[in-house]
């Protein structure tokens, strides 16, 4: 199987000064929509897992704590890059997803976009991404699945070893995934292509409480109701005066 670290690192070192000429454009709206579900605080610290050259920062608030990490230094170096252009203060640093160098609990929101169906083992990275996260915090996934409600058939299983060599595994499925790790998903929104690739938000599951679901995006939002309009009172029977 050629979908191993040390080939990922490779291939996306080749497709780093491309990258953005194919994923800007493709994947903006989407990740525009994903990081709209994630309930934003002020001040919150961030960490963006696989991060690339950087796409998701000019949909990111601009009060927080940027941290990212991906495991191509080439990509590292571009996201530097756009951070500068942007004037965003990022910690970005060239890591193995399956291996973070973080404390346990360090994190508000993780956000790990176009990953999971890239990385050899993505069971591993959501270990780590449920182990830097904070017991309240959220965990903000956008990715190509597979459908929950039945496994890959055989045909699609033979185009995934072609697939998963050159760009992404088409085989995963979001819900087993998150479940075994740990994490409860809260919204699950289909953000391009149908329902191919899936916005989700989750929390971890021993952790898990009720929070106030963000309306979908660009779902078109309820009207506040209008004060009522005063009308004039009626006017009461008129008296005969006599002349």
């Amino acid at each position: 199987m050629l979908n191993t670290t040390v080939w990922n690192r490779w291939r996306y070192s080749l497709y780093a000064p491309v990258y953005d000429a194919v994923a800007q454009r493709t994947f903006a709206r989407a990740r525009r929509r994903s990081l709209n579900q994630v309930c934003w605080q002020s001040g919150m610290k961030v960490l963006l897992v696989g991060a690339g050259t950087g796409l998701d920062l000019p949909w990111l608030p601009r009060d927080l704590e940027i941290h990212a990490s991906d495991l191509c230094p080439a990509m590292v170096k571009r996201l530097k890059d756009r951070a500068c252009r942007l004037g965003i203060d990022v910690e970005a640093r060239t890591m193995d997803a399956e291996r973070l160098d973080y404390a346990d609990n360090s994190f508000d929101v993780v956000v790990m976009h176009l990953i999971l169906a890239v990385m050899p083992d993505p069971a591993k990275g959501l270990a780590e991404a449920h182990r830097v996260l904070k017991g309240d915090g959220q965990l903000c996934v956008m990715d190509k699945f597979q459908s929950d409600e039945r496994p890959s058939g055989l045909a699609r299983r033979g185009l995934n070893l072609l697939t998963s060599a050159i760009a992404t595994d088409i085989t995963r499925q979001a819900r087993p995934l998150l479940d075994q790790a740990g994490f409860v998903i809260e919204q699950d929104t289909p953000v391009m292509m149908g329902s191919l690739f899936r916005a989700l938000i989750a929390a971890k599951a021993d952790h898990a409480e009720p929070r106030p679901a963000k309306p979908r995006p660009d779902e078109p939002q309820p009207e506040e109701p209008r004060p009522a309009e005063s009308r004039p009172a009626e006017p009461g029977p008129t008296e005969h005066q006599s002349g």
